[in-house]
């Protein structure tokens, strides 16, 4: 009885390894045409080089002056076109950068 309960479970274990083995393989993407596409893209982009890049063009807006010492940056007013609420510290003097758009922002110091 042992050697049968014994041999059940080494079938199911060869069985299932190789299942498992079927569906990664199955699963497993080829990404080699992707990559001479995004080369082929971002060389196509730094061709004209009369274009600003978009962190040279955020760089361009000054830092946004704000009272308190806390600022919600959402990127946009408009939700759709937007990010997730990043809630800025302001207490630092040089102008605290949102991590996802990359607006300054500065505490206006009303002395």
């Amino acid at each position: 009885m042992a050697s049968s309960v014994l041999k059940n479970l080494i079938r199911f274990s060869l069985s299932s390894t190789t299942a498992t083995a079927t569906a990664t393989a199955t699963t497993t993407r080829n990404f080699s045409l992707v990559a001479p596409q995004i080369g082929n893209h971002t060389a196509k982009w730094m061709q004209d080089t009369s274009k600003k890049s978009p962190m040279e063009l955020i760089n361009e807006v000054p830092p946004i002056k704000v009272e308190g010492r806390i600022v919600a940056c959402e990127g946009d007013n408009n939700p759709a076109l937007g990010h997730p609420i990043e809630y800025i510290c302001l207490d630092l003097a040089e102008p605290a950068v949102c991590k996802y758009c990359g607006l300054r922002y500065v505490q206006d110091h009303h002395h």
